[in-house]
């Protein structure tokens, strides 16, 4: 593939080459896309390819995580880095910006988030539920029915885990209940939250039936997973690394390790949430990689290979992933800008109607931008500085529309709005429109 350059000119010509660490188009190729393109300033692609080799040796920055034969890895902080971890803090670290979009108050859209990561993740690991029945299956709280409506709540639960945990350090006892929570009931029961041992036959990863990575050995994965808990906690490598690389090197040695039998892209997919969290980006709860991943498996198995491939650089996994990343925060904003197009919709068709009255309105204008939020007759009097009589007539006439869903906790009503408050909504002002334009005059 390379051939030998045995004149100090030509050494000289290939090291000067300027943007060797990316190509003209600002890409990290590997040989693999290099051989397919032209280089540049008349070299061969064994020479482009031999100084791009050299200078991102010497530019690359060491990692605590090793390969099977014991080669460090590495990756470069090149531009597409730098760029992706600035615009992603801006995203995901701060306040959104977002005209009352009401995403840090509502549990809805965050769960809603939480039961697409754990179908998608699951589906990237051969379970075949339906999206509809998962979501069923989890929003009513049935038990599952067969391994792939386990898997998926297993995930789910694991999620929550990976949450409730982003506030302490990560110890080797926290990776293996998190492996038992994404496990429990779909493995052996002396499987899950285990690694493996050296008795048993080590778990390789295929594609087909084509080998893709063989990992460490079993006698080894302790020692591992305490160095990438020593990682995950800020302790490795010495200096600054970014929070957004850290939580996709963790991903990375996870996987690339697989110490269980099963679930090892569950935990991975898992533990990186958790490492994002624990470094405060918290709009890290409302977007789902899996889903994005699921689009286009072969492309994730590859930013694999190209790592293994080259010398255990992690560069070509680190770009992969903040472009997975950055997605799918597009895709949150996506959504957001949706709903808020569509609440101002349905205020400005109900603006004028003639059933609700303004405290009425204003109610279901909060409902809309937190839909997790409930009412009582107590909380609508004193907000709006009413009699409880009136808040009973408001409430239970939002209930009569079908605005509402009265239910009975303890010696209380408690109002909540239906899931498809939008749809009722918007036929509320399509009737009003209808009245207001009186019936259909016909011709003689």
């Amino acid at each position: 593939m390379v051939e030998t350059m045995n004149d100090r000119d030509t050494l000289v010509r290939v090291l000067s080459t300027p943007g060797l660490l990316l190509d003209s188009k600002g890409r990290y190729l590997h040989w693999d896309d290099m051989r397919n393109h032209e280089p540049p300033n008349g070299l061969t692609r064994s020479q482009w390819w031999l100084g791009t080799s050299i200078a991102r040796q010497a530019m690359s920055r060491a990692l605590p995580v090793t390969s099977v034969s014991g080669v460090a890895a590495h990756f470069n902080n090149v531009d597409p880095i730098q760029e992706a971890v600035h615009r992603l803090y801006q995203q995901a670290s701060g306040q959104i910006i977002a005209d009352d979009a009401g995403l840090q108050s509502s549990d809805r859209y965050r769960i809603s988030s939480l039961v697409e990561e754990a179908i998608t993740s699951s589906q990237l690991e051969g379970a075949s539920t339906t999206r509809k029945v998962a979501k069923e299956m989890i929003a009513s709280g049935r038990k599952p029915r067969d391994p792939s409506e386990q898997m998926i709540l297993n995930n789910y639960f694991g999620m929550q885990f990976a949450q409730g945990h982003a506030n302490e350090e990560l110890t080797v006892d926290t990776v293996l209940d998190l492996h038992h929570v994404l496990t429990e009931d779909t493995l052996k029961p002396d499987s899950f939250g285990r690694l493996q041992t050296e008795d048993e036959t080590r778990i390789a990863v295929y594609w087909g039936d084509m080998l893709l990575h063989q990992p460490p050995p079993a006698r080894e994965l302790p020692a591992r997973l305490e160095q990438m808990c020593a990682f995950a906690n800020g302790e490795t490598p010495e200096g600054f690394l970014h929070p957004i690389v850290r939580a996709i090197v963790l991903h990375f040695w996870l996987a690339y390790d697989h110490p269980f039998e099963d679930g090892n892209g569950r935990t991975a997919r898992a533990l990186f949430y958790w490492s994002l969290l624990h470094d405060d980006y918290w709009l890290t709860q409302y977007i789902s990689i899996s889903s994005i991943l699921r689009k286009a498996p072969a492309r994730y198995a590859r930013s694999f290979l190209l790592t293994e491939t080259d010398n255990f650089d992690l560069t070509y996994f680190v770009i992969y992933q903040l472009n997975i990343i950055e997605r799918a925060v597009k895709s949150l904003h996506e959504y957001l800008g949706r709903k808020m197009a569509e609440t101002r919709e349905i205020e400005r068709t109900l603006r004028g109607t003639s059933h609700l009255n303004q405290r009425q309105l204003s109610l279901l204008g909060s409902a809309m931008r937190d839909p997790s939020e409930a009412f009582t007759f107590v909380v609508h009097a004193q907000k709006n500085r009413i009699t409880h009589q009136t808040a009973r007539t408001d409430l239970l006439g939002l209930e009569a529309l079908g605005l509402l869903v009265k239910t009975r906790v303890g010696k209380r009503y408690v109002f909540r709005v239906p899931s498809d408050l939008s749809d009722r909504l918007r036929e509320l002002g399509a009737q009003d429109l209808r009245a207001t334009a009186g019936p259909a005059v016909g011709g003689q």
